[in-house]
Formats: C-alpha cells, sequence, structure tokens
C-alpha cells in the first residue's frame, strides 16, 4: 500500500472506535471509546447496559419511557457510557490506564469527564460534539487536552473507499447536546 494511503495513528485508532461502537445495545445512539498507550490498545467500551443485565433493545428504553430528555439526568438508564465501560473493563482486568489516551466516537459528557481526569487518562480524541460545558470545563481545568478528530475521520472514510453518511454536525456552544 502506498504510504499516501495509510492511515494516522488517530484515524487508524479513530476507525476501531467506530468499530467497537457497532457493539452497542442502547436504542438512541451507538458510542465507542478506545484506551490506547503507547500505540497499544489497553481497553475498549461501547455503550450499553453492565453486564448480566438485560438489553435496552430486549426491555426497551427506560429514558424514552420516562420522558427523559436527551443530555439531561444520566444516571436513569440502565446502560453505561462507552468512556465507563472502558475504563471499568481496564479496570476489572488489572491494566493501568495512567497516562494513556482515550479515543471516543462522541465527546465525553461531564460523569464521563470526571472518571476520566481520577482514571490519569492524558489526552481525549473525539469525533463529534457533546453539548456539555461542564465537561470541557472539568477537562480544561484538569489540564487534559481534546481534540476533535472529525476531518481526520473523513479523511479515513475516503481512504477506507467508504462514501456518504458523513459525520452529524458539530452542535452549537452551549447548544443542547444528543442523548447518550
Amino acid at each position: 500500500m502506498p504510504a499516501a494511503e495509510r492511515p494516522s495513528w488517530e484515524t487508524y485508532f479513530m476507525d476501531i472506535t467506530r468499530l467497537v461502537a457497532r457493539r452497542t445495545t442502547c436504542l438512541r445512539r451507538a458510542v465507542g471509546a478506545v484506551i490506547v498507550k503507547d500505540k497499544r490498545i489497553l481497553a475498549t467500551g461501547y455503550n450499553g447496559a453492565p453486564t448480566g443485565i438485560r438489553h435496552c433493545a430486549e426491555v426497551g428504553c427506560l429514558r424514552e419511557s420516562l420522558g427523559v430528555e436527551s443530555g439531561m439526568r444520566h444516571e436513569l438508564c440502565r446502560g453505561i457510557h462507552a468512556e465507563q465501560n472502558a475504563i471499568l473493563q481496564a479496570a476489572y482486568h488489572g491494566v493501568s490506564v495512567k497516562g494513556a489516551h482515550l479515543y471516543c466516537t462522541t465527546q465525553p459528557c461531564s460523569i464521563c469527564a470526571k472518571m476520566i481526569i481520577n482514571a490519569g487518562i492524558t489526552k481525549i480524541y473525539y469525533e463529534s460534539g457533546y453539548a456539555d460545558e461542564l465537561a470541557q470545563a472539568l477537562l480544561e481545568e484538569a489540564g487534559i487536552p481534546t481534540v476533535c478528530l472529525a476531518g481526520e475521520a473523513k479523511a479515513g472514510a475516503r481512504a477506507a473507499g467508504r462514501t456518504g453518511g458523513g459525520l452529524r454536525a458539530l452542535p452549537p456552544a452551549g447548544g443542547k447536546g444528543r442523548g447518550r
């Protein structure tokens, strides 16, 4: 393969992150997360119900049945977020994520941001925005840079021969996020 077609490391890991997202059991949105250190994958996670708990695809969406707005009351959900799942998988298997980078299809919410900070993750790459000003402020205060790879993702899709669909536009600053 010519060097021009070889994906960057960021595109490579974001492509894997999108594949992980396809494992979701959430009826509202598919989110994937990959934790990487020294160009090695430490853990992956997607949004969905905890191990041994029936999936929303089987029993319906609790948030929908309660009329919970997108981006609100995250605790009223059967599932956990992809970032949480990846951090928990690493912990369960005794893998430290200190100093690692997180790739996520969606910018983290404030709950995930707090977990990311305490887990010692040092950089976040994401593909689509999530309007959570508190999350952004917490990550900034903790000195954790966030990098939007929307352009990298489009380049990776073109190189892989995928067209159409595209990425959703980033929401305006301060606007309402979409459900997680």
